[in-house]
């Protein structure tokens, strides 16, 4: 007789990894709705094997439950004309449901300008709000509850400074630094890559960058200091793989130069972010959010040797395509956007902005903004695609999307590498040097241009399916040139009342800590914007020790 037992075999890998998934959503919370279809049919948490949403690698999803405990954060993005402007568009986005804020501001604040610059002329609040000092930022969060609301800040170049107005109105409120939640961009590789919003060289940037992370590690640990932002990078006309890859690799790069500062990996790496684009090819998409996850937490784990598992954990914002928008026949964009929408939901992203219809045309109106809105909230709401973890996971395609997705970006990565003598920090420099990132985006939007303009690649209402063209264009919001003239003169009336003593030392001791790459920025910036220095007379402080870069000519 056999004195086998199977009743009292140990568990096999596959059962124990189901245990933990289990225990893991036990503990978690739930949100008070019915996990079932319209129709009453009960779903439950997560169909398949291991490995389970909420495991290592994650790319099932970063959470046991996926949605069940939380929706996705509906983080709308806004910003147009002055302070007060943006801020009533705020305040109306927080009423009709929207759960985060996110700030759009202007070309001359991206650029660290002030807006009665001569670079700044025609620009004042037209893509964006216009934001020269702790003034500005404070009315642009009036009656706003700072210690309520996640803040998200889309500034690359000047980022310090605005993070430091952030600080400042926070203070003024009530808030202190430590309750302050939110992310701000902060990703200067993709600028010198696709954008073009730098001021600094790379290596005096990522100083600057290196200085944020230690100082919200420090003092402010609701806040992420880099989103790693492969938006950009689509927009000017990547692939998929070349978005997962270049994003990624800026990802490495900065996790690098922060080791090489003396952080710790395991303390900055649970607090960086991602944030990618949700662009119309439905499975691609969703595959490239599933492998940014896996190969994230692996790279971070097997080679920077992070043990906190939250440290490898690829947490991202997405937002609909801008690129994708057609000024043609601008309703379609609202079944673009809801595709987007979905694909980013089923991807398992942590927070979502969608565009509105009309921004190939303007500045979103305020209706196009409920409108986008409503569109995260019937995805959220409607659809029970939020009731089921990774609802797509083990379907053939998308596994072999996912597979795919990652062999692309690891052939990159290895590109990479090469080129900085095993370093992505190093082949990343090296690729901003030699051109290599711009030609490849070049190329990629190039050869996608060809195939719509050849009718190869259908776009409706562009190259075919034109019928309705001619409609009349739908009500648009516009900047006119009083809101120009007015910030002119409030940002001529701050500097008239300010201590202009009290100015000159805080910019000095800018430039004099500058000089001192063992100095922290952050406190000389903090106390500079208190006393009213404004955006570019910070930039201006640094720019005397940093210099500025300019790009070359790639031939």
């Amino acid at each position: 007789m056999s004195n086998d037992d199977s009743s009292h075999a140990d568990p096999s890998p596959a059962d124990r990894a189901r245990e933990r998934w289990q225990a893991a959503y036990d503990r978690s919370a739930r949100r008070d709705v019915p996990f079932e279809t319209m129709s009453g049919v009960p779903v439950e948490p997560v169909y398949g094997d291991a490995p389970y949403p909420g495991q290592y690698p994650f790319t099932r999803g970063l959470h046991a439950g996926g949605y069940r405990s939380r929706l996705w954060t509906m983080r709308m993005f806004a910003g147009f004309g002055t302070a007060e402007d943006t801020n009533l568009r705020f305040k109306e986005l927080l009423r009709a449901g929207g759960t985060g804020l996110s700030t759009a501001f202007d070309m001359p604040t991206l650029m660290g300008r002030d807006s009665d610059s001569p670079w700044a002329l025609g620009e004042v609040g037209r893509a964006g709000v216009a934001v020269d000092t702790l003034a500005d930022m404070e009315d642009l969060f009036a009656g706003i509850d700072l210690g309520g609301v996640s803040t998200s800040m889309t500034i690359n170049g000047p980022a310090a400074t605005l993070l430091a107005m952030y600080v400042a109105v926070g203070e003024n409120h009530g808030v202190a630094r430590v309750e302050l939640a939110g992310t701000i961009q902060n990703d200067i590789l993709k600028e010198y890559q696709a954008q073009k919003e730098y001021i600094y060289p790379p290596r005096p940037s990522m100083r600057i960058i290196t200085d944020m992370v230690r100082f919200t590690t420090a003092e402010m640990p609701k806040w992420h200091p880099v989103s790693i932002s492969g938006y950009h990078i689509r927009e000017a006309g990547s692939t998929a793989a070349q978005e997962l890859a270049f994003t990624l690799a800026n990802g490495f790069a900065y996790v690098e130069a922060a080791i090489a500062a003396g952080q710790d990996v395991d303390e900055f790496g649970r607090r960086l972010s991602f944030f990618f684009n949700s662009h119309v090819d439905f499975f691609e998409e969703i595959g490239k959010f599933r492998a940014a996850r896996r190969i994230w937490a692996r790279w971070m784990k097997e080679r920077y040797g992070a043990t906190d598992e939250r440290a490898t954990m690829c947490r991202f914002h997405t937002q609909t395509a801008g690129v994708s928008l057609t000024a043609q026949q601008p309703e379609v964009n609202i079944a673009r956007v809801a595709t987007q929408a979905l694909a980013a939901a089923l991807g398992g992203t942590q927070s979502l902005h969608t565009d509105s219809f009309d921004e190939a045309l303007a500045l979103p109106s305020e209706k196009a903004a409920r409108i986008a809105l409503r569109t995260q909230q019937v995805v959220a709401h409607e659809t029970g695609v939020a009731n089921v973890a990774d609802p797509l996971g083990g379907a053939p395609y998308v596994e072999w999307m996912t597979d795919e997705m990652e062999r692309r970006a690891e052939a990159i990565f290895e590109h990479l590498d090469e080129m900085g003598d095993g370093s992505i920090l190093e082949g990343v420099y090296a690729g901003i040097d030699n051109g290599y990132f711009v030609g490849e985006i070049a190329d990629s939007a190039y050869r996608f241009e060809r195939e719509v303009n050849s009718g190869r690649r259908i776009v409706v209402g562009v190259n075919a399916f034109t019928d309705g063209n001619d409609d009349s264009e739908p009500n648009l919001l516009r900047i006119d040139q009083a809101t120009e003239d007015y910030q002119r003169k409030r940002l001529d009336g701050v500097k008239h009342r300010r201590d202009q003593e009290r100015v000159g030392a805080a910019l000095a001791r800018i430039a004099a800590d500058a000089a001192e790459p063992a100095t922290n920025l952050m406190p000389a910036i903090i106390d500079a914007v208190k006393a009213h220095a404004t955006e570019e007379e910070v930039a201006d402080a640094m720019r005397e020790v940093f210099g500025t870069y300019v790009e070359k000519a790639i031939v």
